[in-house]
């Protein structure tokens, strides 16, 4: 039981950032040069993305929703199937897009931290064999080239990668990622002077049964797929994964200047089980929208101990955040994991910045069921709503912090998942 009523006031550090995120595909509407709307209209998804948020078309009122909650940083990704439609075909007009997007941020003193890849990729780049092939890389690193000149002068920081670098399933694709990403890190760095990083996605696997042996044995064995390669990697140049041949990349070693993470829940690893999942803990199994999804427990103790690992540069939360219907749970969530991040920042770890995911509800892959957005999104007229969580955040933001004072202002009673 959590008690967020008796939670003591904290305060994060001078100059904290404050913002929240969001992913071209998710927001964008109409991105059908992209592989995954190639995968949507072939009947594989529950729902098709449409026109998702329909971001394309209201960017210039998304900016000003943006600054209005106060936040100081936003973290948006561009689309390489909208730049780069057919290949070697390069379309001016999306850059210029991004372009004036990337300049009302700027001239609203929002900071900008732009992806460069959030899972789409171009129809014609999958065909090819995406990343699963490595003689691909430098179609990348040819797109990459071009929106960071693009946009000079316009972006304060680069996420090359988003949560691509795991090798559950095939080492060689996620090895793929890693080279792709040292490449592209040089690349950007030889073209302009801005922080760079990928957002490396912090699963936390733990053992279902505690102590038994066989279970903690393959939770270790998946936090290095989901996390030790990575870690690993940047740390060393070598690339090594369990029962895939070692490779050394030097141009890996050191090629991100701080680190950025994706970090939600935990995730059950049971190793009498082919595929090692285990079921949530009926006790901590939270069902916050109307039917099962994967990120249904808060266990915010994991954030602290996550966050623990990545000592040696700086620490920005890239993703962080809830879906569910009540909104209350979202500010008793947002309550709990930001204590989270100040205690972390208490033993030791340098945490610059905090985005929440994400700053609207959107297209979540496959449904649009998910809400994870501080702001509601009405699919069919599209206006944007501020939910009472994001008034709840505009004042942490103000007060660089959290009191019951504000709790209380917008939270009167702990929700609850019966109904009525």
């Amino acid at each position: 039981m959590y008690d967020v009523f008796s939670l003591p006031e904290f305060r994060f550090p001078e100059g904290f950032l404050w913002g929240s995120a969001t992913a071209g595909h998710q927001v964008e509407g109409d991105n059908i040069h992209s592989d995954h709307w190639k995968w949507e209209q072939e009947g594989e998804c529950e729902e098709p993305s449409g026109k998702a948020c329909d971001n394309w078309r209201l960017f210039r009122e998304d900016v000003k929703l943006v600054a209005s909650l106060g936040h100081r940083a936003y973290r948006y990704s561009v689309e390489w199937s909208r730049i780069e439609p057919e290949e070697g075909r390069f379309d001016p007009a999306a850059l210029d897009h991004y372009k004036e997007m990337s300049e009302l941020l700027k001239r609203n003193g929002i900071a900008t931290y732009v992806t460069l890849n959030h899972f789409t990729v171009p129809q014609w780049f999958a065909a090819r064999g995406g990343f699963q092939e490595r003689e691909n890389i430098p179609y990348f690193l040819r797109y990459v080239e071009k929106v960071v000149k693009a946009l000079a002068g316009l972006v304060d920081s680069y996420l090359v990668f988003n949560e691509s670098f795991h090798t559950r399933g095939d080492s060689r694709r996620g090895f793929n990622f890693l080279i792709a990403h040292a490449r592209a890190y040089r690349l950007i760095k030889s073209l302009c002077d801005v922080p760079v990083s990928s957002a490396h996605m912090a699963v936390q696997p733990y053992p279902n049964r505690y102590y038994d042996e066989l279970d903690r044995l393959m939770a270790a064995y998946r936090d290095f797929q989901y996390n030790g390669c990575f870690l690993h990697a940047i740390a060393t140049g070598e690339l090594i994964s369990p029962f895939t041949e070692a490779e050394s990349c030097p141009e890996l070693k050191g090629a991100l200047d701080y680190w950025a993470v994706n970090l939600y829940t935990r995730t059950l690893v049971d190793s009498r089980r082919a595929d090692l999942a285990a079921p949530r803990f009926p006790h901590k199994k939270l069902r916050m929208i109307d039917r099962d999804f994967y990120l249904e427990e808060m266990y915010p103790e994991g954030m602290t101990a996550m966050l623990e690992r990545f000592r040696d540069k700086p620490v920005y939360i890239t993703e962080n955040g809830c879906s569910c219907r009540d909104d209350r749970f979202r500010i008793v969530y947002l309550t709990l994991y930001l204590s989270a991040v100040h205690d972390a920042i208490q033993r030791g770890a340098d945490v610059r910045g905090y985005l929440y995911w994400s700053l609207m509800d959107n297209y979540e892959w496959n449904s649009f069921t998910p809400r994870f957005g501080l702001v509601d999104v009405d699919f069919r007229t599209f206006r944007r709503t501020p939910k009472p969580s994001a008034a709840f955040f505009r004042e942490i933001i103000e007060h660089n912090g959290f009191s019951q004072a504000i709790l209380r202002k917008y939270l009167h009673e702990l929700p609850t998942l019966e109904k009525p």
